[in-house]
């Protein structure tokens, strides 16, 4: 498997699951907007990855990675969104905010600069699970 197959996997799969979660949303004005949105972002995670995979340099690496994180970082607020408002079933929204935040640890701790650390709490795990 070829150095970050297994992160781009996991973004492509968060990718459809978004895109499927959109299709559901209701076709009122807040949820088209928000539908919109969530599309964009959702799915610009997989896409920049892909991009910075292919980095011509390490900061041109990080740079790109920085994108991918502030996607999730967007998404991550569109589907608190589509949650508080109800726009979906909790067993809809729960599994890609779970995903979302989990591919923003992974994002943050690659970046390495600890921003990842505000999410353990979030998803029960301790900074030892990550690192192993």
């Amino acid at each position: 498997m070829a150095k970050g197959e297994d992160i781009q996997s996991r973004l492509n799969g968060f990718a459809v699951q978004v895109m499927a979660l959109c299709d559901g949303l209701p076709r009122t004005f807040a949820g088209k907007h928000i539908g919109e949105q969530l599309f964009r972002s959702g799915t610009a995670c997989a896409a920049n990855y892909a991009e910075a995979r292919g980095a011509e340099s390490r900061n041109d690496f990080i740079h790109k990675l920085g994108i991918v994180r502030k996607e999730l970082n967007e998404t991550l607020v569109w589907l608190d969104l589509v949650a508080k408002r109800g726009m979906v079933g909790d067993e809809t929204i729960s599994p890609a905010r779970q995903e979302c935040i989990w591919m923003t640890v992974v994002a943050g701790f690659h970046l390495g600069d600890g921003t990842y650390a505000r999410y353990f709490d979030v998803l029960g795990y301790r900074r030892v699970d990550v690192l192993h």
